[in-house]
């Protein structure tokens, strides 16, 4: 398991039983029970049996520990040509995906732009049609209103005309002299 991960996790964990009102309780919780472990004749029993093992080994370990430091110079240049060539190989990629992940913003871009034009322009094209089919429907009924209301005009005029004439034969002609012609 990678050690960060573990730490971060160890963090995380830490976070909540801190920081949280449910997580102090269990906080508390658990540090009774890690008390009442420490505390326990066997676990006492056991770190003093450790702890004595621990001052025999002490001399043993610091030998190993000088040998192991005196060879720690051709390990650690070791370490650090794999660490440097591992260093240049993320390198590497992390270059190389950049510059993939580049091209394909690139390319998605041009072809968003494209199709926003390409829509804009249909857009465009339907509205100018229907702009076009508006105005040929007003023009449309706009005549059909002038020809409906020259109509009513006429018979209106018409209409009129008729109910002079029939006023006036009701009317006696009184405007006549005895000669025939009519007085002004």
């Amino acid at each position: 398991m990678n050690p960060r991960i573990l730490v971060l996790a160890v963090g995380v964990a830490i976070g909540y039983v801190l920081g949280t009102r449910d997580g102090r309780a269990r906080y508390d919780q658990m540090k009774a029970k890690v008390t009442e472990l420490w505390e326990d004749p066997r676990v006492v029993k056991t770190r003093k049996d450790v702890e004595a093992y621990a001052r025999q080994q002490a001399p043993i370990i610091r030998e190993r520990a000088e040998a192991a430091a005196k060879a720690a110079p051709g390990v650690a240049k070791d370490v650090a040509g794999k660490v440097a060539e591992t260093a240049k190989d993320v390198a590497g990629n992390v270059s190389d995906t950049a510059k993939d992940v580049a091209g394909k913003a690139t390319a998605t871009a041009k072809d968003v732009s494209a199709k926003a034009a390409a829509t804009a322009k249909d857009v465009s094209a339907k509205a100018a049609a229907t702009a076009q089919d508006v105005r040929e429907r007003a023009t449309g009924v706009a005549a059909d209103l002038r020809e409906r209301g020259e109509d009513l005009v006429d018979s209106a005029v018409e209409t009129a005309g008729k109910a002079r004439e029939a006023a006036l034969d009701v009317v006696p002609d009184d405007d006549a002299d005895a000669e025939g012609t009519p007085k002004n």
